[in-house]
């Protein structure tokens, strides 16, 4: 495994990510012009062929990952790319920009396969060095306890209950206080875990509704810095260098960022590893020869 440089908290860091403080002015003055998640929202769109990976989903599946597929391979490789990319784990919190400790991806699952049951969301924590057979094993162990006791209440859901028995009025002002709690990072560590709107990224599929990618808005509460969401496999007609037609299989993406935690020049290069990972995604098999470490 890698060798990672531990450090020790600070003044001005929080339980979930410590301050950056050697990062260059224009980005500091940015949370101030943008305090809010909804002034910084980017837009990206791109197109995964999808023909190599594909055939490594179902070799796995072969090798007795039964439940296998495209989303375990864009987790994979979105870790895989934070692994590199570290600027893109970050949040701003208290018009602040903060490197995140550790990865958590966020998604909303249904407890049971059928229209009537519930939603549930699960976070899963993962190491930047993890490779696709550990991403999968991970996040499939947290959806099996969720899926594997469907009328039990799992914590997110108590928690969810609980706010919504406050009235009204009271719960504005109870989002208000969570909201200046989490302004300086005083939000327990434990509601923080809880919570679906902090996190490394949340990620959505489409492809299992039927419908293509949307952009998704990210939250105004919360830090989460990023939004994927992907559609089903469409085949697109292209043409070869001779000029004969083929078909190829391709899956949409889009995402909504937070600009404010790292430039344009930063995120383009980012989306660049991703799509290298999941158009390869027997790269993801090995650890990363190196996890680079973000700045002070």
């Amino acid at each position: 495994m890698p060798e990672q440089k531990k450090r020790r908290r600070r003044f001005g860091d929080r339980s979930d990510g410590r301050k950056l403080r050697t990062i260059n002015p224009m980005n500091k003055f940015m949370p101030y012009i943008m305090p809010q998640r909804c002034d910084a929202c980017n837009t990206y769109a791109d197109m995964f062929d999808i023909t190599k990976t594909d055939k490594f989903c179902r070799q796995k599946v072969r090798e007795g990952k039964t439940s296998f597929g495209f989303l375990h391979v864009m987790l994979a490789a979105y870790i895989r790319m934070l692994s590199q990319r570290p600027g893109v784990n970050r949040f701003v919190s208290g018009q602040k920009i903060y490197a995140r400790n550790d990865i958590q991806i966020v998604m909303t699952i249904k407890k049971t396969l059928s229209i009537e049951s519930p939603d549930t969301c699960i976070k899963v924590r993962f190491n930047p060095d993890d490779t696709i057979d550990e991403v999968y094993e991970k996040f499939n162990k947290v959806v099996a306890e969720v899926q594997s006791k469907p009328e039990e209440v799992n914590s997110f859901d108590k928690l969810n209950k609980l706010l919504s028995l406050i009235p009204g009025l009271l719960c504005r002002w109870t989002v208000k206080l969570l909201n200046f709690l989490d302004y300086f990072g005083l939000l327990p560590k434990k509601l923080l875990w809880l919570s679906p709107f902090h996190g490394s990224m949340i990620i959505t599929s489409m492809g299992s509704l039927g419908i293509r990618p949307i952009y998704h808005h990210i939250y105004n509460f919360g830090n989460l810095p990023v939004f994927l969401a992907y559609g089903g496999r469409r085949s697109v007609v292209a043409c070869d260098a001779d000029g004969k037609a083929y078909t190829k299989k391709y899956i949409e993406l889009k995402a909504v960022t937070d600009e404010r935690i790292c430039d344009g020049y930063y995120y383009a290069s980012a989306f660049k590893l991703i799509k290298r990972y999941v158009e390869n995604p027997e790269l993801l098999e090995t650890k990363p020869e190196q996890v680079v470490e973000d700045i002070d």
